[in-house]
């Protein structure tokens, strides 16, 4: 059965890619930076909306992330942090994406000690989130970005526990820092995927490169991905058309 397949598109970018999405029918993940955030016209949004819909095409969208960290310690980074997440949210009022894909914020060098103390901070931003969500109609999907087991990120879901907080399981972010495998990520976290990240490395940088041109076993992923989250939103994290032409190609398999 063919998947719900999304496409990485950085905000500042859409008027350039728009055209080129609604031709081949790809819906958007429509990334918005701290400059796109700032820079938004609604009108110019709200063209991308409608051109969206009238096309009969969805959109996830990924919130901004850089130096933003929902359990802070510092309070003025929280409230930064905040600001930033009703900015995105204020977007997907008029986008209606069906997820939006937002960083934890963890690290266990930096909070390895105290995370339950980070917990608890970040727990209440991702609570006033989802009052929003709930009125928007989206998902939120908080993406493993340094995290080597799913052991933090579980803690997180299950002191949330809402039916709109999920994951999204970026699979290049896991094989970069992974000390456990996949089929034990997805045990742990499968059942909460509302969302994947596609794109592979050979486990030394986050390359983003297509499919089957790094170390990542894809027929492992979309066996699992089958097994535990089969409805989820696959979003192909390319960063160049090139690259994403070639992972369109080399998902043809596993997407339909």
């Amino acid at each position: 059965m063919p998947k719900r397949v999304f496409v990485h598109v950085p905000y500042l970018q859409i008027e350039q890619h728009l055209p080129f999405i609604l031709e081949r029918r790809l819906n958007p993940e429509i990334f918005f930076s701290a400059d796109a955030l700032d820079a938004l016209a609604p009108s110019q949004l709200a063209a991308t909306a409608d051109a969206l819909k009238g096309a009969g095409l969805s959109c996830t969208i990924h919130a901004p992330f850089m130096d933003l960290n929902p359990g802070s310690f510092e309070k003025m980074l929280r409230a930064a942090t905040v600001r930033r997440f009703q900015q995105v949210l204020d977007a997907a009022q008029t986008l209606r994406p069906e997820v939006m894909v937002f960083h934890p914020g963890f690290d266990r060098w930096r909070y390895g000690e105290a995370a339950a103390q980070w917990l608890e901070l970040s727990v209440a931003v991702w609570r006033e989130v989802l009052v929003r969500a709930e009125e928007i109609g989206t998902v939120i999907a908080v993406e493993n970005i340094f995290e080597e087991e799913p052991s933090t990120l579980k803690a997180l879901f299950e002191a949330v526990e809402h039916q709109r907080f999920g994951h999204c399981f970026d699979v290049g972010h896991w094989n970069l820092f992974k000390k456990v495998g996949m089929a034990e990520w997805f045990e742990a976290l499968g059942g909460r995927i509302a969302e994947v990240h596609i794109h592979d490395n050979g486990g030394t940088r986050d390359e983003h490169a297509p499919p089957g041109e790094g170390g990542i076993d894809f027929k492992q992923f979309f066996d699992l991905m089958e097994r535990y989250a089969p409805d989820a939103a696959y979003t192909i994290e390319a960063h160049s058309m090139k690259d994403l032409e070639r992972s369109l190609e080399a998902l043809k398999p596993y997407l339909g």
